[in-house]
């Protein structure tokens, strides 16, 4: 795999003896690539990640995986804060909400695939830990967004998707939000922070019936 070596001077060390299991998936959420990488490189912005991955499918190396990179901000998943120690972080080229949200293209699909395989290779990260920024961080983000194929991921290897699931009791659905990962001190933005990332289709931010489906399907999944 070929990477393009472009070092960021935003990161630290990882905490020791704390494994890498986490894989947070970004967009960049600006104007151009180059706006882009030209941040994610700049000492004052204080904001990196491991990989930035092209429209054209181009992948750069901001930060070696084994270093801290400021990737995921004031976040949390399965009860535990500080994502940044213990997670790899992808930026994916995408001009987000605010400029122009768009489908992410098959090139860069195929990249960032063959990057994950090589990343989960190397390290213990369960499939439910493959997760987007506004899944860690639902109150402030909401990439990927919707308009992101995780069916495709997780068909190919990468992350975990309900594939057949039935309707479930609603009330359940905030309870089981945070059984399966989800920050729900804010339960609106969790329940559409879970349907940006499982059902795209309609992010309402309504833990309904489906939703308690879906979650009922994936918690299954995850204690199999």
């Amino acid at each position: 795999m070929k990477l393009i070596e472009t070092p960021s001077p935003n990161f630290d060390e990882r905490p020791q003896g704390l494994p890498i299991d986490m894989l947070v998936l970004h967009y960049t959420g600006m104007t151009s690539m180059e706006a882009a990488l030209q941040r994610l490189c700049d000492p004052a912005a204080k904001v990196s990640a491991h990989y930035l991955i092209g429209e054209d499918g181009e992948i750069y190396r901001l930060v070696l995986e084994e270093k801290r990179a400021w990737h995921a901000g004031l976040s949390a998943w399965r009860g535990q804060g500080d994502v940044n120690a213990r997670s790899v972080g992808i930026e994916l080229v995408n001009p987000g909400h605010e400029f122009g949200y768009r489908s992410f293209p098959g090139a860069q699909m195929d990249a960032l695939i063959g990057l994950s395989k090589q990343i989960l290779s190397s390290h213990p990260i369960a499939p439910r830990n493959v997760v987007g920024h506004a899944d860690v961080a639902p109150t402030r983000k909401q990439d990927p967004g919707e308009l992101f194929d995780w069916r495709l991921l997780a068909k190919e290897g990468v992350g975990l998707w309900p594939w057949t699931f039935s309707p479930g009791q609603a009330v359940h659905a905030i309870p089981r939000l945070s059984h399966y990962g989800y920050d729900i001190s804010d339960p609106d933005a969790a329940v559409q922070a879970f349907q940006r990332h499982f059902r795209p289709e309609k992010c309402d931010g309504i833990a309904d019936a489906q939703c308690a489906g879906l979650l009922d399907a994936l918690l299954k999944l995850v204690q199999e």
